[in-house]
């Protein structure tokens, strides 16, 4: 990428941003509607683009996951009502809401956008099934650029020099001043988009993309700075380009957390995000969800973040009595910001009781649903500490806790 366009720095969270308010919540009200109807026949290999292998996966898993990793939990896939296979695949998964591709690329469009209709969602990221290779901090500058304006979407300014040509001859020259190359996601107020695709529909037109159908309803684009390595599949030999910004050195992280409650007054204590019933409770600043702030640790740690302390200072009153997931879903996110996705965590409470066996796994259920990960990422186990120490007299609970994250 040219040095006068950096991309905006999507690794720290700013300074004044609230730290509850991570990506998660940013990203609740935007959908990514991905269009995944056309047969890319220029690409090769008999079947559409969408649909062939790429580094281990298809190109259309690599696409979905990029929009997880960064925090997108509502999906519009738009597909081709000949894939009746994917229809199968995709109709049961729970975050995604299929739509009929329509003849142009501006109608099935604007079947995924009816889709969202009546829904809580506010912005949306159109983008190409055939760019498998987006980031993270391209979707969530687009989103972020949105808080702010109706439309905006990724460009890179075009560098190299432009020519005509016929017949294999350079026929004459063009000024790229102010050129730009068009990337996707391309994001825009909800609202705005509906109603910019329902006048392309009344002139019964087309359109290249959705910044042209946003342009001709009168709306402003923001230019947000793209991605070389965020390329559309078009030849046969994009693939190769592709698998190699995929299957690139992985950076994976570990990370390890350790905290203490000691019981106090109470009737229950929260575990995992779980309440148990018990004759004593746990102290704490906050909730004391010890299993919680040993896997948050984990996280901060895998990160070279700190702990929770230094993000949720128990100086602070407003933390006083605070619900654990809260850290944890900030960590979570601040691992997205930074372009991770967390792969595995494992965490260990050591105590005589309460028994964790019977309530094993529903914790995971609520981990796994606090971190936006799959269940079977997460282990909750327990051991004792065979009458000795701290917990062998059962004045306390510890936990221990390991994470894993990994940027692709």
């Amino acid at each position: 990428m040219p040095a006068d366009t950096p991309l905006p720095d999507a690794t720290q969270p700013a300074a004044s941003v609230d730290p509850t308010v991570g990506f998660a919540h940013q990203m609740d009200t935007t959908a990514a509607l991905i269009v995944a109807a056309g047969r890319g026949t220029r690409a090769g290999g008999g079947v559409p683009k969408q649909w062939r292998p790429l580094a281990g996966k298809r190109v259309i898993d690599w696409t979905l996951a990029a929009f997880r990793t960064a925090g997108v939990r509502r999906v519009v896939l738009v597909l081709s009502p000949d894939d009746d296979q994917a229809w199968a695949e995709f109709g049961s998964v729970a975050d995604i809401t299929l739509a009929k591709g329509g003849q142009t690329r501006a109608q099935s469009v604007a079947n995924g956008l009816a889709t969202l209709k009546d829904s809580p969602i506010q912005k949306v990221l159109i983008h190409d099934a055939a760019r498998p290779c987006v980031s993270s901090r391209v979707i969530h500058a687009v989103s972020a650029a949105l808080d702010t304006g109706l439309a905006a979407a990724p460009a890179l300014p075009v560098t190299d020099a432009l020519w005509r040509g016929a017949e294999a001859k350079v026929t004459g020259t063009e000024d790229r001043t102010g050129l730009y190359g068009a990337q996707t996601p391309q994001g825009f107020r909800l609202d705005a988009i509906i109603s910019a695709h329902a006048a392309l529909a009344e002139t019964g037109g087309d359109a290249a993309d959705d910044v042209e159908v946003a342009r001709a309803a009168g709306l402003d684009v923001a230019i947000i700075p793209g991605d070389p390595d965020n390329m559309k599949i078009t030849r046969p030999e994009d693939f190769d380009r592709a698998a190699r910004i995929l299957g690139g050195d992985m950076d994976v992280r570990l990370g390890n957390g350790y905290d203490v409650h000691r019981f106090g007054a109470g009737d229950e204590v929260i575990l995992c995000g779980v309440p148990v019933a018990h004759d004593r409770g746990l102290q704490g600043h906050s909730d004391a969800d010890v299993g919680l702030h040993a896997i948050t640790d984990a996280l901060y740690g895998a990160l070279a973040e700190g702990d929770i302390g230094r993000h949720f200072p128990p100086s602070d009153p407003q933390w006083k009595g605070a619900a654990s997931d809260i850290f944890l879903r900030h960590a979570a996110e601040l691992a997205r910001s930074k372009g991770y996705q967390i792969s595995n965590v494992d965490c260990t409470l050591v105590c005589e009781f309460p028994k964790i066996t019977p309530h094993a796994p529903v914790m995971r259920a609520a981990v796994a649903e606090i971190l936006s990960i799959d269940i079977s990422r997460v282990s909750i186990k327990a051991t004792t500490s065979e009458r000795l120490g701290f917990t062998g007299r059962s004045e306390g609970i510890a936990a221990i806790a390991t994470a894993c994250v990994v940027k692709p």
